[in-house]
């Protein structure tokens, strides 16, 4: 307060204008300064309470934390702050489980071990859950339905306690086999040569497993000029369970890639689909479309309000390109020979699921087959 009446008494003093000014520019410097922080730190900090206040109604399923309890206001946190917070009670889980999938498969290797931990059969019949809508999460909020002559697209979202929002899509493709769509999602080299997904700058397969065909991948993604590239270390596994495909994709930790201070590694993903066969939208009563439905989230070090805001804008725009990268596959790989090679006939091997999957039906024993990865 001494100071502001100080810079005041010496605009005050000065007997022209033009030799008020460097005072005024003095006194005003630092409280626009001020400001703009605050309004930056505030934007930055704002808790999902504040921004429910003004935010439209939602289902009343959706409703909000209760906030007596530690994780709601550690949600609240940015991700740098939350992440050393959740640190230790995450190395613990992780070596809960590690200890219970030791236990079933003593004679194993650590070696082999950890590899089959990267993506197991949990994470399976976590996705299984997801497909089954038997998650126990909150419910799901539409929030686009498009259409494209061959292809229709609906997507859902919903916020978690704590972590980034999590998003649901179903994509139906008309004329095409859930082997194609298979083989064109896990194809990333035609990613980047068709750029059917534009954001893949970069990419590397690390280390694949012969039996399981699980693959750990190296990712770089380009994003929006607000946002700096981002770079991915993800495990991925494809089951196939009757008709249906369940690839689970979800990053893992690489002490063989240090960190960089860009492109910045995103530690927490999840992006996992199922693709069937499904009926035609065209009404001539045959399975021959194909309907991929996707889960994803991330956290991209970025405030959650901002992340929905430009996942929502972009959506559709990254959508709708992958209809006519499908068509062009479909044209270059017609055989799935063809296919199969492009993707260096991953997963070669056969695992049949002979031990309980948590809540996954007993009747996938012996009739799921680890595949593609």
């Amino acid at each position: 307060m001494g100071y502001v009446l100080s810079a005041v008494a010496r605009v005050l003093e000065q007997p022209t204008a033009w030799g008020a000014a460097p005072e005024m520019a003095l006194l005003a410097g630092p409280l626009w300064a001020a400001v703009l922080l605050g309004l930056l730190l505030g934007w930055a900090w704002r808790p999902r309470w504040a921004a429910g206040l003004v935010a439209a109604p939602a289902p009343a399923a959706a409703a909000q934390p209760p906030f007596a309890t530690l994780g709601f206001w550690k949600a609240q946190l940015p991700a740098r702050l939350r992440a050393p917070l959740g640190s230790a009670a995450a190395v613990r889980h992780g070596e809960e489980e590690e200890e219970d999938e030791v236990s079933v498969r003593g004679g194993r290797s650590s070696e082999a071990g950890s590899e089959e931990l990267a993506v197991g059969k949990r994470d399976l019949a976590n996705l299984w859950r997801l497909v089954e809508g038997r998650d126990g999460g909150p419910a799901w909020i539409k929030m686009m339905d498009r259409s494209l002559p061959t292809m229709t697209y609906q997507a859902w979202r919903r916020d978690a306690q704590t972590g980034p929002p999590q998003y649901q899509s179903s994509s139906i493709f008309e004329d095409a086999t859930p082997e194609e769509v298979r083989d064109f999602f896990g194809d990333d080299e035609f990613r980047v040569s068709n750029k059917w997904d534009d954001m893949l700058v970069y990419h590397k397969t690390l280390e694949e497993c012969q039996t399981t065909g699980t693959m750990k991948v190296h990712w770089v993604r380009k994003f929006p000029f607000f946002c700096s590239d981002r770079e991915y270390i993800i495990a991925r596994r494809i089951w196939k369970l009757g008709g249906a495909y369940y690839c689970v994709t979800k990053g893992i930790p690489c002490s063989s890639i240090p960190r960089r201070n860009k492109p910045r590694r995103v530690d927490l993903y999840y992006s996992s689909w199922c693709i069937r066969a499904v009926e035609s939208r065209r009404g001539n009563g045959g399975s021959t479309a194909c309907e991929v439905l996707l889960f994803h989230h991330e956290d991209m070090g970025i405030p959650y309000e901002i992340a929905k805001l430009g996942i929502r804008q972009g959506m559709w725009g990254c959508v709708k390109r992958i209809e006519p990268g499908l068509r062009a596959y479909q044209q270059l790989c017609p055989v799935a020979g063809v296919r199969q090679r492009r993707v260096r006939n991953r997963g070669s091997g056969r695992e049949a699921c002979e031990e309980p999957c948590g809540e996954v039906p007993c009747a996938w024993r012996g009739s799921c087959s680890g595949l593609y990865s």
